[in-house]
């Protein structure tokens, strides 16, 4: 994982705001436990790329796992507006899902 990691930190260094790259990295991060950075470049991308549709849903997620329940409602549902905006129904039907399930709890 670590040679994941440091190839698209290499790619990250000729394109710095690639969101598709930041979104492998924080995935990467994930699987290594480092919430923390996987957050920041959640939070990075969709504060620059509010329409980066994957990205609410690991972010959301994440923030379920940490305990922090009332930011993943709004991410969820930060989520779910701007995949309506971008016509992602598949995305939109995914965190759709995943909100109701953290609101029945």
């Amino acid at each position: 994982m670590a040679d994941r990691i440091a190839k698209l930190m290499e790619f990250l260094t000729a394109t710095p705001e690639d969101s598709f790259l930041q979104h492998a990295l924080a995935l990467e991060h994930i699987k290594l436990g480092d919430d923390a950075a996987a957050r920041v470049l959640f939070e990075t991308i969709l504060q620059r790329e509010p329409g980066y549709t994957g990205s609410y849903y690991h972010l959301a997620r994440l923030l379920e796992r940490t305990g922090e329940t009332e930011q993943a409602i709004a991410v969820y549902e930060r989520g779910m507006s701007a995949c309506k905006q971008a016509g992602d129904n598949h995305a939109l039907n995914e965190l759709r899902m995943a909100w109701e399930e953290l609101m029945d709890m």
